[in-house]
């Protein structure tokens, strides 16, 4: 499945410092749709080259990191249950900043 993944506010950081990818995400074995919690799996083993505790904590992001699917708050659309379809845009912030 083709995606789009986003990452700001300093997560590019954990990516080598690239912010957007375009990516190929196979479905599980046996699945028959991708869902959030699919494709944050796949970033944690494919994408985060650094310090992925600070991207993911358990199965989900850490706290103070802002998730929209196609604009829109991941909350909305249940969040780990969250189904994804070809050629969407998954955005990853950080809210937390130093000061």
């Amino acid at each position: 499945m083709q995606l789009t993944l986003e990452f700001g506010g300093g997560l590019e950081l954990l990516c080598e410092s690239v912010k957007v990818h375009n990516v190929n995400v196979d479905l599980p074995k046996g699945a028959e749709k991708l869902t959030m919690r699919d494709l944050l799996s796949w970033v944690r083993t494919n994408l985060i080259k650094e310090r992925p505790e600070m991207f993911m904590k358990g199965e989900s992001v850490r706290p103070g990191v802002l998730v929209l699917v196609n604009d829109c708050d991941w909350e909305l659309s249940g969040q780990l249950d969250t189904t994804l379809e070809e050629k969407d845009v998954v955005v990853f912030i950080s809210t937390l900043h130093g000061g």
